[in-house]
């Protein structure tokens, strides 16, 4: 395993981690919530790996993170709401699920044609998204296992030999998980961003409860 400082040396960390996800690796990262594992979402042999490092069922779809709106055009189908939820959230802990552009190409599971996308609100991230485009991401844990609060330790939890960026502990939420592409909107997974924040903005969303977390 090959564990860099991303506090002190954040330059290095991202070159580092440039380096092996062109390469087909994956690497352990900090976000502003948990750590999670990334890989290009093209790399279909890469995204396997991160399923099995898992435990994760094929169909339980990996998100995307991205560095901006501009990039989540590039993967999902952009409307005004999402524009709004953008705007209002990003960069933040929301994870906007809508339709998937069938052309960018993507590989985050078995099936399914939406996509979650977010823009984490953590500059190291952001600068490798600026680098590579968009990332295919999940927590650094076991499937249905809390997620370490330590980078070393989240890279065990996934069976080490592991590119690992270590940026303190991270001890935050899981982001907020709302879907567009049903009518209302539905809450996917409860977060920081709260449902009377999404209505405050304009979103309709299904009754509290209607859209249980899964």
């Amino acid at each position: 395993m090959s564990t860099m400082d991303a506090i002190a040396r954040p330059e290095e960390a991202v070159a580092a981690a440039v380096a092996a996800l062109r390469a087909g690796r994956p690497v352990v990262l900090p976000t502003e919530t948990v750590y999670g594992v990334a890989a290009l979402p093209e790399d279909q042999a890469a995204v396997e790996e991160l399923f099995e490092r898992k435990g994760r069922p094929g169909e339980r779809l990996l998100a995307v993170l991205v560095a901006d709106l501009a990039a989540a055009r590039r993967v999902a189908i952009v409307d005004h709401m999402f524009e709004t939820l953008a705007a209002s959230f990003w960069p933040g802990p929301l994870t906007i699920v809508a339709q998937r552009r069938p052309e960018a190409g993507l590989y985050l599971g078995d099936g399914s044609s939406t996509v979650g996308v977010r823009c984490p609100d953590h500059d190291l991230v952001r600068a490798i998204l600026a680098e590579v485009g968009p990332l295919a991401t999940t927590s650094a844990n076991q499937s249905g296992q809390p997620t370490p609060t330590t980078a070393v330790a989240a890279a065990d939890a996934l069976g080490g030999d592991l590119l690992v960026l270590d940026g303190g502990r991270c001890e935050g939420s899981p982001s907020t998980v709302v879907d567009l592409t049903t009518d209302p909107a539905r809450v996917l997974r409860d977060g920081t961003v709260t449902r009377g924040a999404l209505l405050a903005v304009g979103l309709e969303l299904e009754p509290d409860g209607a859209g249980a977390d899964r």
